[in-house]
Order: structure tokens, then C-alpha cells, then sequence
């Protein structure tokens, strides 16, 4: 019995608090944009879990293959076509899932979207993409006159 509560004792002090996980989550968010200044893919897709889902256009991307293979053209050109940053990262109590948003810049650096992002903790301190979605920001339409 006390060897069990000993052990139980030793995994919850060596478990990093929230905050600390709001800081790896946020810190990996960071180092997966940058993938996209230093313009690498093969970074990139070292993000991506196995089984991610991006959601973005009418066709769900699924697999981390897939979503690679579409990404890649994003690669291409010498300059970023755009660029993205947290603002918000949220890690459940568990500690093995989280929430990263923020905006979506164009190569001028105007925001031109919102992302959300999904990760999950697959090992001590790494974090894979599970769930992506961008988009738009809301329209500046002008009410309907009917």
C-alpha cells in the first residue's frame, strides 16, 4: 500500500502544471508556424499525428500523408504566403489534450483569418497536430434590405 501511494505521489509531482503545458503547447505552436518562414515542409509534417484531420474547403483533409501532400504547395515559393500565432492555448485537466487559436496573417501582415488547432500529448513534452481548422474572418457585409 504505500509503495502504491509512493508511486502515485511521484507521477503526480513529475506531471508539468497547466500552466507549464499551456507553454509547451504554445511553444510548439510557435515552432510549427515557423516551419512555414523557413519555408520546411519536412518540419512541418514532423507535427502532424498520425491521424490528423484538417478541415479546410468541402473536402475534409485525413492523415497525416494527406494533409502533407496538400500543405506542400504552401512550401514552394521562397516567401511565406502567409504566416499564423497563438493567442489562446487552453490544455484539458488530463493534460493530454489542448486548443491553440489565434490569427492568420497574409504576406503583408494583415490578418486575414482565425485557425484552431487541436494537439495532442503523444510523449512527455511533444505534442502532434490532431485537428485544424482556418478561417475566414466574419464578412463586413451590409444587412440584407429585404
Amino acid at each position: 500500500m504505500c509503495i502504491s501511494m509512493l508511486m502515485l505521489a511521484m507521477a503526480s509531482a513529475a506531471r508539468p502544471s497547466n500552466d507549464e503545458l499551456k507553454k509547451q503547447v504554445a511553444a510548439t505552436e510557435r515552432a510549427f508556424a515557423a516551419t512555414m518562414k523557413a519555408r520546411d515542409h519536412a518540419a512541418f509534417t514532423s507535427f502532424l499525428a498520425d491521424e490528423a484531420i484538417f478541415l479546410s474547403g468541402a473536402t475534409p483533409l485525413r492523415g497525416r500523408e494527406s494533409v502533407a501532400n496538400a500543405w506542400r504547395k504552401y512550401y514552394e515559393a521562397d516567401h511565406a504566403p502567409f504566416s499564423w500565432e497563438p493567442e489562446q492555448v487552453e490544455v484539458v485537466d488530463s493534460g493530454t489534450l489542448a486548443y491553440s487559436g489565434g490569427p492568420v496573417y497574409d504576406a503583408s501582415g494583415k490578418v486575414v483569418g482565425r485557425y484552431n488547432s487541436i494537439w495532442r500529448l503523444e510523449a512527455p513534452g511533444r505534442w502532434k497536430i490532431v485537428f485544424d481548422r482556418g478561417e475566414a474572418p466574419p464578412c463586413d457585409c451590409k444587412p440584407d434590405s429585404r
